[in-house]
Parts: structure tokens; sequence; C-alpha cells
């Protein structure tokens, strides 16, 4: 009998601790969802988990039934030709010449997420690599698709879905629309093996900040203590934060199911002006300010007009017809416009201004420019 109260005592425990779990689960998800969302992210739109990621996989294969779109006869082509063909038992005679306009050595590309699981399929892409013209009604023949280890995860085969639109001429004119040397085969890759994670080994879960920020890290450590408990949370530096998690696989996935969808308020960007030099795209930041300076910008325009003159003889002279160049060079220059920015001028000002003015992205890089170097810009000036 004692023996008897005592395991029934044992299962009584453990289903109480079960229940308590599973409150305590439905307890934070009911405060994560009463969390005051306004000008707030969440977790996992700010970060991933470490060790749960894409794997990148590449293969080489054959795309066959092109419509005389394929590859040129060569010794690359032609050997990856006939080791196909050696595959299936088929071996050509030496010295054969082989016609495989109908054939285009490819290169194959997928990613394989996290936990995909054997059986399951991913899309790929299939990008020419020789001389091929266009690879739109073609077939990929069966690719071994490899990882960064060098084996197999993946097996490709499938029709090609080609966006782009390649026509030529007998006289050698051609049009070419996007890309058809560039296909996609929409679940063309069946998996084979799955990739292993480290998600459930240990006691700890990582976030890894998409960008790096020490405040944001404090906040995301912050937001989950908050809600948690106190040391369940903390920053490891500006882009990693440490959350101790169950052991349990099941309850480690209701665990971060719930952490993910926890929302906190993001700290401001640092102040930044982005300058794309080779689009004359300006892109400035809400945190820039302005110290006092007075601007004047202007510029010489220079136009040259290039015009041919013909110098014809008369009919019964012996002389030649001559063409000669006349050049006329025409230079204006702009009215410089000045502008005054008071202390503590904000981004608004700085755009009012240059509208005003109206000055063009490649003058407006140089005033940045010049603003950065004589101190009057309180912020990080990138130029890509």
């Amino acid at each position: 009998m004692k023996r008897l109260i005592r395991i029934k005592l044992a299962t009584q425990m453990k289903l109480q601790q079960h229940v308590l779990l599973g409150m305590s689960i439905a307890l934070l998800s009911f405060f994560v969802l009463t969390i005051n969302s306004a000008h707030a992210a969440r977790i996992k739109d700010i970060s991933s988990v470490q060790g749960v990621r894409d794997n990148q996989l590449i293969g080489y294969g054959l795309v066959v039934g092109l419509p005389g779109t394929g590859e040129k006869s060569n010794a690359f082509s032609e050997q990856s030709f006939k080791t196909m063909l050696n595959n299936f038992g088929i071996t050509m005679p030496e010295g054969a010449k082989v016609k495989i306009k109908n054939v285009a050595p490819v290169a194959v590309s997928a990613v394989l997420p996290a936990f995909t699981k054997p059986g399951q399929t991913i899309d790929v892409t299939v990008a020419a690599i020789g001389e091929a013209k266009s690879l739109r009604g073609g077939l990929l023949l069966q690719t071994f698709l490899k990882g960064a280890d060098g084996q197999v995860y993946a097996l490709a085969q499938g029709s090609l879905v080609v966006g782009g639109l390649g026509v030529e001429g007998r006289d050698g004119s051609q049009i070419t629309v996007n890309t058809p040397t560039v296909g996609r085969i929409s679940s063309g890759a069946i998996v084979e093996k799955e990739v292993p994670t480290p998600f459930g080994d240990g006691d700890f879960l990582t976030f890894n900040l998409h960008r790096g920020d020490f405040s944001n890290a404090k906040r995301l450590a912050d937001s989950i203590n908050n809600l948690v408990g106190p040391n369940t949370a903390y920053p490891m530096d500006a882009t990693s934060v440490r959350v101790l998690a169950p052991r349990d696989i099941s309850q480690r996935v209701a665990y971060l199911a719930t952490l993910e969808n926890l929302e906190l308020k993001m700290a401001d960007e640092s102040a930044k002006i982005i300058v794309n030099s080779r689009t004359g795209t300006i892109v400035i930041g809400q945190n820039v300010q302005l110290k006092p300076a007075a601007i004047t910008h202007g510029g010489l325009t220079v136009t040259i007009n290039e015009t041919q003159e013909v110098s014809q003889p008369n009919a019964f002279a012996n002389g030649e017809t001559v063409v000669t160049n006349k050049s006329t060079i025409n230079v204006t220059q702009e009215d410089a416009r000045m502008f005054k920015l008071d202390a503590g001028a904000t981004l608004d000002d700085l755009i009012r201004a240059v509208n005003q003015v109206g000055i063009a992205p490649g003058d407006l890089m140089s005033i940045l420019e010049a603003l950065k170097d004589a101190g009057a810009l309180d912020g990080q000036l990138i130029i890509i």
C-alpha cells in the first residue's frame, strides 16, 4: 500500500509540474499579446536564433531539349555530354563528334532552410555557364546538390521556367529581354539529407541582432527579463543576447514561440548620411544635426558643339574635296545662391533649404562633404 501511495503521489507531482508549465507558457503568451505595440518591433523581426540558419547548395548538371540554343561544340561541353552518357552505360567511339546544340552545361544552386526534412522539396535556380543562348524549353537532368562539406543534401530535376527572351536574325541583329540563360524550377529538388542544428543543445538560446547595437541588445534582454523573470537573459555584446531555456525540446519550441513575438521599442539609429555616388541616391538619417554654417554653391556648364564643313572645289579644278571639323565651346556660369543654417538645424531644415535653391543630387554630395570637412555636420558620412 505504501508503495502504491508513493507512486500515485509521484504521478500527481509530475502532472502538477506539467500543468504549471502549461499555465506558465499560456500566461507568457497572454502577457505578450497585451503589451502595447506602438512604435515597437518583434524579436523575431530584428534578430535570429543562433544555429538556426539556411545552408547553400550547389551542383553541376546538364539541361537538354533546347531548340538549337544550347552549347556550341567544344571540348568542355563534349566531355560533360560523354560523361553523362557513360553514366547510362553508353560509350561514344573515339574521335566521334557530337552535336550538342540542344544541350547546355549549367550551374544549379539552392538554399536549404533549417529543419528541412528528407522528402521535402526546395526551389532551385539554374544558370548557363557556357555559350548557350537560352535555356527556354529545357529540362534539367538529375543533378546532385552538395553543401560546403561536399556531401549531397538534395537531388534536382525538372522543367525550367525562364523569364527572359532572346531572338537573333540571320543578319546578326538580336534582341534580348531580361536574362534567357537563367531559369528556375519551383520545388525542383528533393531533400535527401537533413542538416543537423544545435537548436536543442545546452541550457541556453542565443538571439543575434540583425544590426548590432548595444542599446537594442540591452532592451531585448530587459524585455525578456521583465516578462519571464530576472537573470533569464543577459546581453553578451552589441549583437548577441543569451537566454536561459528548458532542455525539453517541445517546451523549448513553445518557449521560443512566446519569446520571438515579444515586442520592444527600438533605440534610435546613430546619425548617418549614406551617399551612393553611382546612382546619386542620398539617404539622411533623422538624427543628423547641422551646426551654424553659410553655404554657397555654383557651377560651370561647358557645352561643346562639333560641326563638319565641306570644301568643294570647282568642277574643272584639280583640287580635292576636304572635310574640316569646327568646334564651338560655350561656358556658362550659374548664379551661386547662399543659404544659412542656424544652430541645431535638422534634416527638415536642410531639405527645405536645398529645395528652395534647387540643388541637384551631385551638388548636394559636394555640399555634404564640405560640411563634414568644416565640422558643421554631426553625423557619419558614408559614401558607397
